[in-house]
C-alpha cells in the first residue's frame, strides 16, 4: 500500500478577484521505502503540494491520503498527532530555534509530545551522530554552517522514526556537495528505515538521487521519469 496517495487533488486559491487552480487533477503515489522528487518551475504548485501532504492545507477536490487515512476527514487532534507522529518536516528555511544547542533542536518533536528532556536528549543523540554531527551536539545554529544546520533538520525530521518525509528545497542554501550530502542521507533514510519520501527541488543533481521523478507545471503532472540508477555518477 502506497504511504502517501494525491487523487485527482484539485486546490484553488482566490488571487485579484479571481481563482488560481494551483493543483489541477493531480495523482500519484509514494512508496515505503521509495524516494520521489517533485520538480518543476517556480509557482508551479510543489510547495502546495507538499503543504497538502503534511495537512497543512486542505484540498478543494480529490482526496490525500496517509495509507488508507483521507487527511481531510482527520479532526484537528487528529492532524496534530499525524504530524508529530507519522510525519517528519524538513522546511526550505529550516526553522531551528536560535540559541538552542543542536541536540535539543533536534529532539524538538519529542520534547513537544512530553518526552522528558533527558529521554529526548537520549533518543536524539544517535540521529546526530547518524549525520555526523556527534561533536556538534552542544552547538546553536549561528555556531554551524549552512550543511550541519540542514543535518540537524534531517535528525529532528527523522527523530520520531515517521513513516513519511516530506523535504521542501532542503539544498536550496548549500553548496552543490553539501546538498549532494542532504539528498544521500534522505535516501538512506528511505532505503534503510522504509520511509516514504516527497522531495521538493529546483536542483537536478538532487533530483537525480530519487528513484523517481514526476514534474509538475501550473499545477498538473507532466509523464513521470523513472531513473536509470546505474546511470547516475
Amino acid at each position: 500500500m502506497p504511504a502517501l496517495s494525491f487523487d485527482n487533488v484539485v486546490k484553488e486559491y482566490p488571487s485579484a478577484g479571481e481563482t488560481v487552480r494551483a493543483i489541477d487533477g493531480v495523482s500519484f503515489d509514494v512508496e515505503p521505502g521509495e524516494m520521489v522528487a517533485l520538480c518543476g518551475p517556480s509557482g508551479s504548485g510543489k510547495s502546495t503540494l507538499l503543504l497538502l501532504a503534511a495537512a497543512l492545507l486542505a484540498p478543494d477536490a480529490g482526496a490525500v491520503r496517509f495509507g488508507q487515512t483521507d487527511l481531510s476527514r482527520l479532526s484537528t487532534k487528529e492532524i496534530s498527532d499525524y504530524q508529530r507522529h507519522s510525519i517528519g518536516l524538513i522546511s526550505q528555511t529550516l526553522d531551528l530555534f536560535p540559541g538552542v544547542p543542536a541536540l535539543e533542536n533536534a529532539a524538538i518533536k519529542l520534547l513537544a509530545d512530553r518526552v522528558p528532556l533527558p529521554e529526548a536528549r537520549r533518543t536524539a543523540r544517535p540521529w546526530l551522530e547518524r549525520v555526523g554531527l556527534g561533536d556538534r551536539l552542544s552547538h546553536t545554529p549561528d555556531q554551524l554552517s549552512g550543511g550541519e544546520r540542514a543535518r540537524v533538520a534531517v535528525a529532528r525530521a527523522l527523530v520520531n522514526q515517521p513513516r513519511l518525509l516530506l523535504a521542501d528545497e532542503p539544498t536550496a542554501n548549500l553548496d552543490t556537495r553539501r546538498g549532494l550530502e542532504v539528498v544521500d542521507l534522505l535516501a538512506s533514510a528511505a532505503r534503510e528505515q522504509d520511509v516514504a519520501v516527497l522531495l521538493v527541488t529546483h536542483d537536478q543533481e538532487a533530483a537525480a538521487v530519487a528513484d523517481r521523478i514526476e514534474t509538475l507545471r501550473d499545477g498538473s503532472l507532466g509523464s513521470p521519469m523513472p531513473l536509470d540508477r546505474t546511470a547516475i555518477s
